[in-house]
């Protein structure tokens, strides 16, 4: 049996993880959605579900041209925005709740994107992923994001048991130190697209192989 990390353990090799990351990618902050403002964010982040940053962005050069205003969403015709939107996929419960939020921003918030976790977790088609995207790009309240990267790289990593994302948020919150909330999502998802890739990470090319329980060349 597999010998239990100490908190002590777990809190020196978290650094040296975070100090890794930090040299190879940087400490700048960098959104992979192409956008203008909050607006233009928080809609591309809807599309993002289950769908590649790189087709959102071709997708919403053209679709941010045609609508230049939450309002120009809030009115926007159902079939219409379906089609517009139709390669980023499942697209008829993307442009439903892109209408019905651009809605809920104009009647409650003068067309404003809130900040506040409540608020944008009320918003339809926005759960905790799409809000902490917003809080930490637009607003730099420091927010883990878990996506699929974070949650499948976290776990092997041995920073989180869990599979539900909620759960891994607060697991994460617990043992990375806040200037890191941010970078981590934008870390980890650049590590998963080049070396910690699914199904197969090429594990002797990693960088944080002597810091990762799930490294094949270890065993």
């Amino acid at each position: 049996m597999k010998k239990r990390e100490k908190k002590k353990e777990l809190d020196e090799r978290v650094s040296k993880i975070l100090e890794r990351l930090d040299e190879h990618y940087g400490t700048d902050y960098v959104c992979y959605l192409e956008h203008e403002n909050a607006w233009q964010l928080l809609i591309s982040t809807i599309l993002s579900a289950q769908c590649t940053d790189a087709r959102v962005n071709i997708v919403t050069r053209d679709l941010y041209r045609k609508y230049t205003s939450v309002r120009d969403f809030a009115e926007a015709d159902l079939k219409e925005l379906e089609q517009d939107i139709h390669s980023t996929g499942f697209y008829h419960n993307k442009a439903k709740n892109i209408i019905a939020c651009c809605q809920k921003l104009i009647e409650e918030y003068d067309g404003e994107v809130p900040s506040d976790i409540d608020a944008l977790v009320a918003l339809p088609g926005v759960g905790r992923k799409t809000a902490n995207v917003i809080r930490g790009n637009i607003y730099g309240i420091p927010s883990i994001v878990v996506d699929t990267h974070v949650k499948r790289i976290s776990g092997k990593l041995g920073l989180t048991d869990n599979e539900d994302p909620v759960k891994i948020e607060y697991d994460l919150m617990k043992i990375l130190p806040e200037d890191h909330w941010i970078l981590w999502n934008i870390h980890i998802i650049t590590l998963g697209r080049t070396i910690c890739k699914a199904p197969k990470p090429d594990c002797s090319e990693c960088f944080l192989c002597d810091l990762c329980p799930s490294c094949y060349t270890q065993k």
